[in-house]
């Protein structure tokens, strides 16, 4: 076989191994082209590749988000990076609980990796989140670290809120927390946006709620408000399936939330797919930061933890239907699916990337374990943002709390 026949069979990315023949027998074959194909480094190759996702729904919009969409070889990595770190992370968070080195409430985010993935990577840095109390996720992309997040989490000085947080309560620049009133953050992030507005700017909030919190009153009231005054706020409702050991058929009469905000327009993607969730949230920042006011976002997911360290999560659905959604769709090994099969990466690569992440999250383990607590003179630290220049003797609530 001619070597142009052999470049034009195998693809003119592999022209370095089809160059290999020249001066050989030309008796190749179908076999030994597939070997040949198979062998190479895709990694070399591919830059970016196109996939199609599931087909978003809509509400009260003409036109939605594009199915097909394309990701660079860097940005298909960092995303798999993200989502597995996050994962190993809530692993790590949950033995730790077990162990009794964490106390207090503790939600884990694994399952939902490619919500908080897909959508920081839509959104600018200077954009404001707002979330619940299952935040370690959201933590993470909005730039803490792992170290900090585990510290927090077994409440050392080094944690993010110095260890006074805890599970529910973790900040950084542009991300509010973080709130463990069920579906009171909503409100607040209306409020965001309407100081991002206040301020002329061209940012967005976005305020994430779970299934649970769906049905809170005061949502309805943040989507009324939103709407009367065009507020930039991406609505994010994180539909995992299940509330506090409850269904969502069993608690809403409307399970479909995209559409649940009257003349708020909405959108459903697939949460189990960071390209889905990535293509929606582009199309929503696009919509509020344009001035059109609110809308909003339901990313089908699922948990596979109980709905807190102290459900097992067993008792209102079976481990069948955890396993299988393990096995058919679970975001990162869907997507290290897509990257291998299109060329994007390659086993090796994707495999040291777990070996980095695994280290990485040990040593931060471990660290976090031997930090020191908070003295006790950090009781009454930070109640307030700036503590007032005076005192009232006996009655002023920032005074400092000696040491023991």
């Amino acid at each position: 076989m001619a070597l142009s026949r052999v470049v034009r069979r195998i693809g003119q990315n592999c022209w370095a191994c089809a160059r290999s023949f020249q001066g050989q027998n030309t008796g190749v074959t179908r076999t030994s082209t597939y070997l040949l194909i198979n062998s190479r480094n895709y990694s070399d190759a591919v830059t970016e590749a196109k996939f199609t996702t599931k087909d978003f729904q809509l509400h009260n919009l003409e036109t939605g988000p594009p199915t097909e969409c394309a990701v660079n070889r860097e940005d298909a990595l960092y995303y798999y990076r993200q989502m597995q770190v996050i994962r190993r992370m809530e692993t790590a968070s949950g033995n730790l609980y077990k162990a009794k080195v964490i106390r207090g409430f503790c939600h884990l985010y694994s399952g939902q990796e490619a919500c908080a993935v897909g959508m920081e990577a839509a959104i600018r840095r200077d954009d404001a989140v707002i979330t619940a109390y299952r935040a370690h996720g959201w933590a993470y992309t909005r730039g803490i670290s792992v170290h900090g997040v585990l510290a927090e989490l077994t409440g050392r000085r080094t944690g993010n809120a110095k260890g006074k947080g805890g599970s529910m309560h973790m900040y950084a620049p542009n991300f509010y927390g973080g709130n463990g009133i069920v579906g009171a953050q909503v409100p607040l992030g209306a409020g965001i946006a309407l100081a991002l507005k206040y301020m002329d700017t061209d940012r967005v909030c976005v305020a994430l709620y779970g299934d649970g919190a769906a049905n809170q009153g005061q949502l309805f009231e943040a989507f009324n408000m939103a709407k009367l005054w065009d507020l930039p706020v991406i609505f994010v409702c994180e539909n995992n399936g299940f509330g506090m050991g409850t269904s969502v058929e069993r608690a809403s009469a409307n399970i479909d939330y995209y559409t649940r905000g009257d003349f708020v327009p909405g959108i459903w993607a697939d949460g189990m797919d960071v390209l889905a969730v990535r293509e929606a949230t582009k199309f929503c920042r696009e919509y509020a930061s344009s001035g059109k006011g609110p809308i909003l976002l339901e990313v089908a997911t699922y948990r596979y933890s109980g709905h807190s360290m102290s459900d097992p999560g067993t008792s209102y659905r079976t481990r069948e239907e955890i396993q299988e959604v393990r096995q058919s769709r679970d975001p990162i090994t869907g997507f290290k699916e897509r990257l291998t099969s299109s060329g994007l990466a390659t086993a090796e690569e994707l495999k040291k990337i777990d070996q980095n992440v695994r280290k990485e999250v040990e040593d931060a383990v471990q660290k976090a374990k031997t930090d020191p607590e908070p003295a006790l003179g950090e009781l009454y630290n930070d109640v307030y943002y700036q503590t007032p220049g005076f005192q009232v003797r006996g009655v002023e609530p920032w005074s400092s709390f000696p040491s023991a």
